[in-house]
């Protein structure tokens, strides 16, 4: 069983469009939240969300190829690029099978179907795009970004609503450790801010609708509370075993050292109210590592700001952890980043990463009203400097699905 170490970060996010940009601004407690300008909203009552702002894709890839690629695709590849080239890692004949990419997507290109139908609709079945299909499948980033570096080991990508990203991470993470690879690419990337994905999102009751008083909004774990802000992006993360990049000379940002992955078998879209299954995933992780409770220092939360996720999260903390839930630090990120779905837990390990690195727990941001039913410490509104040995990154999906992470500041034997 091998150690499994990180040697490069890449995203594109809504509050930044490389992974310095996004944490840099995290910490900074800056919010991405602005007016939808990707379609009309005119007759909708959600008209927010979290866009990646000022993104170009021909700047990572040609016009021909950006044309012939989703949103979410042109993001995942813009996000791994930046993330190999900060690993300084060269695939070459002699280790391409050695080295694998998952980019995982709750959704995969839901924009090109919607597009797809209304061309249809308006100039009939023959003007649809031979490239829709390909563009359509959530494995798309997996497949365009392998193809892109020349990675021939594993590629594929992990559907499992908002936990995908970190199944994916997972899932990698144990292919290394079990050597069946030596390097993995593995994140996610979603871009669903378009009119099916918001107005559904919205019929489910989850999204907050403050149009005018967006400031204010998503308010994770605060009382008033009034649901999710839709985001989208891309992170990756390049893992690689610790032989590997210490022959290489690389430079290891952080250490990942546990996985757990647990189902509710409970409700398609609502957690259990007490939120049995990430504690139990949470529990898992910890034993994993070889842990002991006290050892965490940061968690990353799911966070998604609406009322049922808040609280079963927080109680699931608190079984997990007991009195030592009182003593850490739990924000949620995405009162910064909204929800990017499928792709939210590849950017919050990196978060957690850069927690590790830098010593600071990033902030929940537009947090106010304390609710008796959410009674942990939230680091609100601020970006606080506290020692960080180990982070936990908590996503959970709908479908019951809960994946945990952790990572550890590297060590030397």
């Amino acid at each position: 069983m091998r150690r499994v170490v990180i040697t490069g970060i890449g995203a594109v996010s809504p509050i930044g469009l490389t992974a310095q940009e996004s944490w840099d601004n995290c910490i900074n407690g800056v919010s991405g939240v602005g007016p939808i300008t990707l379609f009309d909203t005119s007759g909708f009552l959600v008209k927010i969300a979290c866009e990646v702002k000022g993104f170009n894709p021909t700047e990572s890839m040609n016009s021909a190829e950006a044309r012939r690629r989703d949103r979410c695709q042109q993001l995942a590849a813009t996000a791994a690029a930046e993330a190999l080239q900060h690993s300084g890692l060269q695939i070459s004949e002699e280790n391409e099978y050695r080295v694998g990419v998952i980019i995982s997507s709750a959704i995969g290109g839901i924009c090109t179907l919607e597009n797809t139908v209304r061309v249809i609709d308006k100039s009939g079945a023959r003007r649809a795009s031979p490239f829709t299909i390909p563009m359509m499948m959530p494995n798309g980033p997996s497949g365009l970004v392998a193809i892109d570096i020349g990675a021939k080991g594993p590629a594929l990508s992990v559907s499992s609503a908002c936990a995908s990203s970190s199944d994916g991470i997972g899932l990698a993470w144990q292919y290394i450790k079990n050597g069946a690879s030596d390097v993995m690419l593995a994140g996610g990337a979603e871009a669903t801010i378009c009119s099916v994905a918001v107005a559904s999102f919205d019929r489910l009751g989850a999204m907050s609708r403050r149009n005018d008083d967006y400031s204010m909004t998503p308010q994770p774990f605060d009382k008033n509370r009034d649901g999710l802000v839709m985001g989208e992006g891309s992170a990756v993360l390049v893992l690689e075993s610790l032989d590997s990049a210490q022959a290489r000379e690389a430079n290891i940002l952080a250490e990942m050292v546990s996985y757990g992955v647990t189902g509710d078998a409970f409700h398609i879209t609502a957690p259990h109210e007490d939120g049995v299954g990430g504690a139990l995933a949470m529990r898992q992780a910890i034993d994993t590592a070889k842990l002991d409770i006290t050892s965490i220092d940061y968690i990353n939360a799911h966070g998604t700001a609406t009322q049922l996720n808040d609280a079963a999260e927080t109680r699931a903390i608190q079984t997990v952890f007991g009195e030592h839930a009182r003593e850490l630090a739990v924000s949620s990120t995405k009162s910064m980043t909204g929800h990017m779905m499928g792709a939210t837990g590849s950017l919050e390990a990196l978060f957690c990463i850069q927690a590790i690195r830098s010593q600071l727990a990033p902030p929940t941001i537009h947090y106010h009203t304390p609710d008796p039913e959410c009674n942990l410490d939230y680091v609100p509104n601020k970006t606080r400097e506290i020692p960080i040995k180990v982070a936990m990154s908590n996503s959970f999906g709908f479908g019951g699905h809960n994946s945990v992470l952790v990572f550890k500041k590297y060590m030397h034997d």
